[in-house]
């Protein structure tokens, strides 16, 4: 039998001649083909792929197969990188569909999955922070867990977070985590057991890397420097790719809080506790300087806050440096500078190695605060977000206001082929522009696939007919979508999802609709309510009469197949807020260059968040329900025939 792509997936291939009731799909088989070609040609592909198509496998196995083939004479190997943005679809890829085509293939290979660094513990810090515990932490259940990680340790074989059986404290778990800037590589005496370099080994000698985007971006924003955290790479599979530039802009940009700092100061030494890493009678200085820094980062921080309460626009957006003197790099360099010296004067390398990584920590802070004061990063947006308890919590952030030419010249130049791959990217009937421009691909080859799935039999959409417009008048709107809310929760005894793209509509709504749900005995699970995600996901499986508020997080990445979900309600088509600061830039950017902001990038976007709400519903061929738009805009506006035509064609009811 041929082992390509056809002899694997196809009707009479390896997994149908090991598995009866499988089936073959055309579009996975296209899809595969595809796939393949643009492997083998050293170009790039976008490929979107309905619901169903199992995409997963129409990558892996030729990415598998072209990873273990020998590449002309001199028998190299193609390596390939396979990013998703949710853990679960990693889950699924290094748990399931990679040990299932490991057996199924008749060619060696290996996978990893790659996590980050911090995701370690080191044994050596592990060993120095428990002698000095004392020292160390005040509370007993820190000291306790420093204890339970020192017996796991010594059994553990993977030693990463996600084979402990409980969450550390993040105070714990930064004194004992892998570290660049707190490594002794070959020198340090437990190096022969270290678990994060047996991990890197089993990294540089695998052919398919499974990673996150979080990871893979913050690795390409190394490399831009000269480093990196992954192997070279040649060929990269974006799935889930529709996320690719909010996580790109996220990880390409600046950010620091007051919250930031002051935890890393209390670290270092917390007075009234008389705790941290400097807590030494030798370092009296420095603990005298980390009190000057903790009073810096309190004014400087007071008068940011002054300056957005009185000066800045509503969104938080600054256009130009602050005139506020930074009086805090200087203090944190300061610090910087004192804890070198002492580190100096340690004999033990062990022991030094410590002091340097907290010093080039505090320089790291002074640099990024100091960057985001002068606006350093040319042709990004900045602005300061204001939280916590009566907004005492300030982040300043930074992102790129196009992230196209970053992925162009440090992505789509330097690596041969790479994939972008999800079940939305297009708008309209068959168009990848939006996509395209946003990353900076300027040439690729493109397909469009359709789902399996029968959508005309499957799915009903409800359009809500009479609805009052939310743009011009919100009150009215909300009342109405609330009655709505009522009738189709009533069409499916619950069972539902209800998705806001605001969470002062969702806690409103939830407010109002609480008596009717409890008369009618369906259970309210509210994002939002300190419960997280995945239980809040595990309560509404488990009940037979469910409703589900949600908003951002919950329109992408959530697979509740079966029963539990008959219905998804949109709320409002999900335009992003036109006040958000990253938003607001790349629209004047669009403007500047003579284009239409609201038809080439926020209509697009939204089309592509109203295809992942409407996916959340349908989710295998015996998956049936309904999708209702509540938005009368989409039947009202013009621009209303993009969202409708991007959908899957189906039944489609007007609701009056």
């Amino acid at each position: 039998m041929k082992l390509d792509v056809m002899g694997v997936l196809g009707p009479d291939g390896r997994i149908a001649q090991r598995h009866p009731a499988y089936e073959s799909r055309p579009q996975q088989l296209e899809m595969a083909a595809a796939v393949s070609k643009a492997i083998a040609d050293g170009q790039h592909l976008v490929v979107e792929a309905g619901t169903g198509t199992g995409k997963s496998f129409a990558y892996l196995v030729p990415a598998i197969l072209a990873a273990t083939a020998e590449q002309g004479t001199s028998s190299t190997k193609l390596r390939v990188v396979v990013s998703t943005h949710t853990i679960s679809l990693q889950e699924q890829l290094i748990g399931r569909d990679i040990p299932f085509l490991n057996a199924v293939l008749p060619v060696e290979f290996s996978a990893v999955l790659v996590k980050g660094r911090s995701n370690y513990v080191s044994l050596r810090r592990l060993q120095g922070a428990v002698q000095r515990s004392h020292t160390l932490f005040a509370r007993p259940d820190e000291v306790d867990q420093m204890q339970e990680l020192l017996s796991w340790s010594r059994q553990t074989t993977d030693g990463s977070l996600s084979d402990l059986s409980f969450k550390p404290l993040p105070a714990v778990w930064d004194e004992v985590q892998s570290e660049h800037g707190n490594c002794l590589g070959k020198n340090c005496p437990t190096y022969n057991d270290c678990l994060y370099y047996k991990a890197r080994r089993r990294v540089w000698n695998a052919d398919v890397l499974v990673v996150n985007h979080a990871l893979f971006f913050s690795d390409l924003a190394l490399r831009r420097d000269g480093a990196s955290v992954l192997p070279d790479y040649d060929v990269v599979i974006l799935d889930e790719a529709h996320t690719v530039e909010q996580v790109a802009a996220d990880h390409l940009g600046l950010s620091i809080s007051n919250g930031q700092l002051e935890y890393q100061l209390n670290k270092l030494f917390h007075e009234r506790q008389q705790k941290g890493l400097l807590a030494r009678d030798e370092l009296q200085d420095a603990q005298r300087q980390v009190a000057v820094t903790r009073r810096e980062v309190r004014d400087l921080f007071d008068e940011l806050r002054r300056w957005k309460e009185t000066r800045a626009p509503s969104n938080g957006r600054v256009q130009s440096p602050i005139r506020i003197e930074n009086t805090v790099s200087p203090a944190l360099y300061d610090l910087a500078s004192r804890i070198v010296q002492f580190a100096q004067s340690l004999e033990k390398d062990e022991e030094k190695i410590e002091y340097l990584a907290a010093a080039e920590r505090c320089g790291g802070l002074a640099d990024t605060l100091q960057s985001w004061l002068q606006q350093g990063l040319e042709d990004n947006v900045y602005w300061i977000e204001q939280f916590g308890t009566e907004g005492h919590r300030l982040r300043l952030t930074s992102a790129p206001i196009d992230v196209g030419s970053t992925l162009r010249n440090e992505l789509f130049n330097k690596v041969p082929t790479v994939i972008l791959t999800s079940a939305t990217l297009a708008t309209g009937r068959d168009d990848f522009q939006f996509i395209r421009q946003r990353l900076g691909l300027t040439k690729t080859a493109e397909t469009r696939l359709g789902s399996p799935f029968d959508y005309r039999k499957q799915v009903r959409l409800v359009l809500a007919d009479g609805m009052p417009d939310p743009g011009s008048e919100p009150s009215a709107y909300e009342t109405a979508a609330i009655e709505r809310i009522q009738r189709y929760l009533d069409w499916t005894k619950g069972r539902a999802f209800v998705l806001f793209t605001s969470y002062r509509m969702l806690q409103n709504c939830a407010r109002r609709l609480t008596p009717w749900l409890s008369k009618r005995n369906y259970g309210l699970y509210v994002q939002g309510s300190d419960i997280p995600r995945s239980l809040l996901l595990d309560k509404f499986r488990q009940d037979p009469a469910g409703v589900l508020f949600g908003t951002d997080s919950f329109w992408q990445g959530v697979d509740v197949p079966g029963e539990a979900l008959q219905n998804v309600i949109i709320t409002k088509l999900p335009f992003t807020p036109p006040d958000d600061p990253l938003l607001e830039a790349r629209v004047e950017a669009i403007r500047a260059d003579g284009g239409n902001p609201f038809l080439e990038y926020q209509v697009p976007e939204a089309v592509i968040k109203l295809k992942q709400g409407f996916g959340r519903l349908i989710r295998t061929r015996t998956d049936t329900g309904m999708v209702a738009i509540l938005d009368p805009r989409v039947r009202s506006k013009p621009y209303g025939r993009t969202f409708l035509e991007s959908l899957p064609e189906c039944e489609v009811v007007i609701d009056s």
